[in-house]
This record gives C-alpha cells, sequence and structure tokens, in this order.
C-alpha cells in the first residue's frame, strides 16, 4: 500500500513536471510573437508582423478594411506636412522618435500615441487633419520598437506609459505659452495614455482621449484567445507568458491593468468605443470608464470595429472632440 502510494505520488510530480514543460514550451514562441519586435532581426520582426496583420479579426478590425481611401487619403496628408523631428532618451536608454507640427495659432497641443505595432501616421491620421485646422499643434510619437524609435520589447503600455510622460515633459519644456496639453491615445496606446494618467502630470495636461483603449494586457490575451481561437482557459500558459515579461521584457502583466491608474486620476477623460470592436472589446472602454474618477464621457458608436469610430462617424466624433477643447481648455 504504501509502494503504491509512493508511485502515485511519483507519478502524479512527473504529469505535473511534464505538465509545466509543455505550457512553458507553448508560452514561449507565444510570448515572443507578441511582444519582440527588435530591429536587430529584422527579417524575423516584419515576418511577426506581417502574420499578425493577416489574421483574420486583425484584418476586418483595421480601418483600411471598409475605409482605405480615407486611410490612406489621410496618411499621405500626414506625410506632405513640413513637420519636425525630435527625440528623447527614455528611461531605459532607448532612443525615442516623433514628428512634431506646429499649427499658426495654436490653441493647444495634443500628443498622439498610436496603437500595438502601428506608426505615426496610421490609424492616428485620421483625425490629425481636422485638429490641425482647429489650431492644435500635434505631436506624433513613435512608440518604442515602432517607426524610428528603438527597442526590442513591446510592454503594453507598461514602460510605454513613462516614454508618454517623458515626451509631456519635453513638450511642457517648449511651451513657451502654457497652452493646454491633451493626451489622445488609439488602442494599446489608449492604454497607455491612461496608465500614465496615475503618475503626476503637469498642470498643462487639461484631459486624455481613449479611443478603443484596453483594461489589462492579461485581459486582453483571454479575450484574443476565447474570441478568435475559441481557448477558454489559458491561464497556466499565461502564468509562464507572464514570467517571460518579466525575465525578457522587463515588466509584469500587472503593470498594464488600468485599474489602479483610473482611480488616481484626476484628468477629464473622453472615451471613444466601436460597438463593433472584436479585436479589443467594447467592455473594455465600459470598464475604463465605469473605474475612472474624473469627469468623464463615453462614446459607443454602432457598427463601428476597431478604431473605425471616427470613420463610420466623424461628425459625431469631431463634435466631441471640440466639445471636449471647449471645456478645458481654459480649465
Amino acid at each position: 500500500m504504501i509502494k503504491n502510494k509512493k508511485n502515485i505520488m511519483i507519478d502524479l510530480a512527473a504529469t505535473l513536471v511534464f505538465a509545466a514543460g509543455i505550457f512553458t514550451g507553448m508560452a514561449w514562441p507565444f510570448f515572443r510573437f507578441i511582444t519582440y519586435a527588435g530591429k536587430k532581426e529584422k527579417k524575423s520582426s516584419s515576418s511577426n508582423r506581417k502574420k499578425w496583420f493577416q489574421l483574420k479579426h486583425t484584418q476586418i478590425n483595421h480601418p483600411r478594411h471598409g475605409y482605405e481611401e480615407e486611410y490612406l487619403a489621410a496618411r499621405q496628408w500626414c506625410e506632405e506636412q513640413d513637420m519636425q523631428d525630435m527625440f528623447i532618451k527614455s528611461r531605459d536608454g532607448l532612443r525615442l522618435h516623433a514628428f512634431y507640427l506646429p499649427a499658426d495659432k495654436p490653441k493647444r497641443i495634443i500628443l498622439l500615441s498610436h496603437g500595438y505595432r502601428g506608426t505615426s501616421f496610421g490609424s492616428m491620421a485620421h483625425m490629425a487633419k481636422f485638429l490641425h485646422e482647429n489650431d492644435s499643434d500635434l505631436l506624433f510619437i513613435d512608440q518604442r520598437c515602432c517607426g524610428k524609435s528603438e527597442g526590442e520589447y513591446i510592454t503594453f503600455g507598461a514602460k510605454e506609459k513613462y516614454d508618454i510622460l517623458d515626451w509631456v515633459e519635453l513638450l511642457n519644456e517648449r511651451n513657451e505659452f502654457k497652452l493646454p496639453i491633451y493626451l489622445y491615445g488609439q488602442s494599446m496606446g489608449a492604454a497607455a495614455v491612461l496608465l500614465a494618467s496615475e503618475c503626476e502630470l503637469p498642470d498643462e495636461v487639461h484631459g486624455l482621449i481613449a479611443d478603443c483603449g484596453f483594461h489589462s494586457m492579461k485581459q486582453q490575451l483571454r479575450d484574443i484567445a476565447s474570441g478568435w481561437f475559441h481557448l477558454h482557459w489559458i491561464e497556466f500558459l499565461l502564468i509562464r507568458v507572464d514570467m517571460f515579461c518579466r525575465l525578457f521584457a522587463g515588466f509584469r502583466m500587472k503593470e498594464t491593468d488600468t485599474t489602479e491608474a483610473l482611480k488616481k486620476n484626476t484628468k477629464p477623460v473622453l472615451f471613444f468605443h466601436g460597438v463593433d470592436d472584436t479585436y479589443v472589446w467594447p467592455r473594455n472602454s465600459a470598464l475604463n470608464y465605469e473605474l475612472c474618477n474624473a469627469p468623464k464621457e463615453l462614446v459607443m458608436v454602432p457598427e463601428a470595429r476597431h478604431l473605425c469610430s471616427s470613420y463610420v462617424a466623424p461628425e459625431l466624433y469631431k463634435e466631441k472632440l471640440l466639445e471636449l477643447f471647449e471645456r478645458y481648455d481654459e480649465c
């Protein structure tokens, strides 16, 4: 009997070790696929980016799906502008890049924070011309690992929030007339903006705009696993992914959770989300809105997919932006 119990314990331990090995083996390529964007391995990086954007749900949620003409026109407008290159060094030593477009008679400055594996003149471009024509200086930042910015790992807002804080500091140093500053983020860029709000922002920051921002990296990965691939139980895999995030990318998944940031935030927030978004589910913005203790508004746009609210309802989108500026520019 004792021998049988001993054998059972040995078999159980062996099974657990084997299972742990399986999950670790699965977690490593998954971690690399979603976070690694190093420019030393250009072939691998560009290949991963291409594979990600070839996924069905990525394609159908991208603004180019159904709005390619407007998307390309907005991008072309940005590329034709005479913009200034700006650079800062991140807190972990990366050289980060942004484009700055001054207005003739600026009334405010807007920092534009693009989404996951995005670009300065990607989805952020659609409202850029409108904002610029309405007297806004624009700072198009390249998130770490993107555009002309250095970096190896995307951290889903954990480190990007500090990059945004450093860009705000630079903007404020140049802000001779103390113009109001707004932080406008989309998708992961929106999450980074919301995460930055828990830190001490200067008085010149008058508000935040968060379009389709997620609530946390962990919940986002759960939603993608269940919604795209019908995998409804990936907790053991996420434990290993979190371990790799900590060991190789220098952050923990819990650092991407917006809960505490929104509870601490005192800046007004304008939330947008498309009702038909299957990339970042609408409940993310609903939860972020609920958690936010500052002045806030949530605009849910029917029939809009991920980052498509400004395409589906452009007049409503513009109206809400102008209302935000009118209400808080002078605060």
